[in-house]
């Protein structure tokens, strides 16, 4: 398995120093969040997208995804959210990311009709996507939190250029084992972001090991199927502001993660 990590733990830093932090800690790829306030987003230019993708190829690093925010599954017109969906797509495939994540968003809604709203949506991303040579990756979170939440739209889109991210956090707030959530999404799944939190009741971001998701076992699991894909860090100090600084974690949750595997091969 390939190691990545978000650069949602890194909201401020620019490109360059994004790169240096994970070539210097043996990272494959990065997650690039796309945001305004942030260096990556939708509304670069061609040759501020040429200067990023070049600067990761110059250093062998990844762009795994273009972490953009469209919820498929949000109440009222397609329109707008197949327009973000497709600026996020156009500029992955400018970056060469091989995804785009995308979440649900349904809110309150009955689960029928969230569902329908996120199929008939990914069904239309999903072609758009395939002709860029791009996937578009459902997270597990909020409204379809669970592996089987998300595996239903899924098998719902029936396209192989959409799919799924296994955020473990989520699936083990929903209450799903690893081995339940990965036998839902393995048809299905991009990649899986990892993390770690104190309790159902404090997410704060911790150091992986730390706390109390189900990390080991969770890359049990993927090591018994004989996964080969990404395994994702996924710090979430752009919302915790408390939350340590993550460039001085990173070395240690690429060991703590190259030991799981270790101990499940």
């Amino acid at each position: 398995m390939r190691l990545a990590f978000s650069t949602l733990g890194v909201p401020a830093l620019a490109i360059d120093q994004v790169v240096r932090l994970a070539a210097e800690h043996g990272y494959h790829g990065v997650e690039l969040r796309a945001s305004d306030e942030g260096p990556v987003h939708t509304g670069l230019s061609a040759s501020e997208r040429a200067d990023v993708a070049s600067q990761f190829g110059k250093a062998g690093i990844e762009v795994l995804t273009v972490a953009a925010y469209p919820k498929v599954a949000a109440p009222g017109d397609d329109g707008p959210v197949l327009e973000e969906i497709d600026a996020a797509l156009t500029l992955a495939a400018d970056l060469g990311a091989s995804y785009v994540r995308v979440f649900p968003g349904g809110g309150d809604q009955p689960a029928e009709q969230a569902d329908a709203l996120a199929t008939r949506r990914l069904a239309t991303a999903a072609e758009r996507a395939e002709s860029l040579g791009v996937r578009v990756l459902l997270e597990t979170h909020d409204s379809h939190r669970s592996g089987a939440d998300v595996a239903r739209v899924l098998g719902r889109v029936g396209h192989r250029a959409a799919g799924a991210i296994w955020d473990v956090m989520h699936t083990w707030l929903a209450g799903e084992q690893p081995q339940v959530s990965f036998r839902a999404l393995a048809p299905y799944l991009g990649y899986v972001q990892v993390k770690d939190i104190a309790s159902a009741a404090d997410t704060t971001p911790l150091p992986l090991g730390a706390g109390v998701l189900p990390l080991a076992e969770t890359v049990e699991v993927l090591s018994r199927a004989y996964w080969d894909g990404w395994l994702c860090w996924e710090y979430e100090k752009r919302w915790y502001p408390d939350a340590a600084e993550l460039p001085g974690l990173l070395g240690p949750a690429r060991d703590h993660l190259t030991r799981l595997l270790a101990d499940s091969a």
